[in-house]
């Protein structure tokens, strides 16, 4: 999917980015930027703006005389959006999927915990508005409208944590949300228990209870792992 708005080096990154991380440029592999402006039909200065794109998430490093080397994966930026978003779409999904829910796992029961001690009604009234923008969606198949709302509360969560580093990680669990979604590693319609556990965990953090709220939040993450193994073994 190209992003709108980012020209030429954009075009670049939307093939280069995804055959990278799938694999078809195995770490170490060296790329000529004069062979991709050719391939691509850009000019060098597109084809360079596109690197630093891709040294930015340490997909690759430049180095004068030697080319664009690819690098290994342990040094790859994998919390980068769109290098989630390049991984997700690749044959690797199912595991990149686990992997990222099971990151989910660990830090969402937590977050809701602190949120339901710290959150201001600002943010306990955007939870239930999220909550309820779910149920509203969750039936007839409207899986784009429900994302919206399910993205938005589990940034809810994640920001009313009062932790700032659970708070960027907002971006990673989004990323994880609509992958599933546009990958169909969902159902047609989601699953009715969880979506009355969002419901729940919104009731839980705007009455201080931060016992239960962690509860339900490590339900919500069991269950998604329990759909991996259905949808995406």
């Amino acid at each position: 999917m190209s992003t709108p708005g980012r020209g030429l080096h954009g075009h670049v990154l939307d093939t280069l980015g995804p055959e990278i991380t799938a694999g078809e440029y195995p770490p170490g592999s060296v790329l000529r930027t004069d062979e991709l402006a050719q391939r691509f039909d850009v000019s060098r200065s597109v084809m360079r703006e596109a690197v630093r794109v891709l040294e930015s998430m340490h997909l690759v490093q430049s180095r004068r005389r030697v080319g664009v080397t690819v690098r290994p994966t342990a040094e790859w930026n994998v919390y980068d959006p769109q290098v989630i978003r390049w991984r997700l779409a690749g044959k690797d999904r199912p595991r990149q999927l686990r992997s990222l829910t099971l990151l989910r796992s660990a830090i969402e029961p937590v977050a809701a915990g602190l949120a339901a001690r710290h959150a201001t009604a600002e943010q306990c009234a955007e939870l239930t508005e999220c909550a309820l923008g779910m149920v509203a969606n969750s039936r007839g198949h409207k899986l784009e409208e429900y994302l919206v709302h399910d993205m938005a509360f589990h940034r809810a969560i994640l920001d009313a944590s009062g932790n700032e580093m659970f708070a960027r990680l907002g971006d990673v669990v989004a990323e994880v949300l609509a992958g599933r979604t546009h990958h169909d590693v969902m159902f047609e319609d989601p699953d009715p228990a969880a979506v009355t556990l969002h419901v729940q965990v919104a009731e839980a953090v705007r009455a201080g209870d931060a016992v239960r709220a962690e509860e339900l939040t490590r339900e919500i993450t069991v269950g998604a792992l329990q759909e991996l193994d259905i949808l995406a073994p």
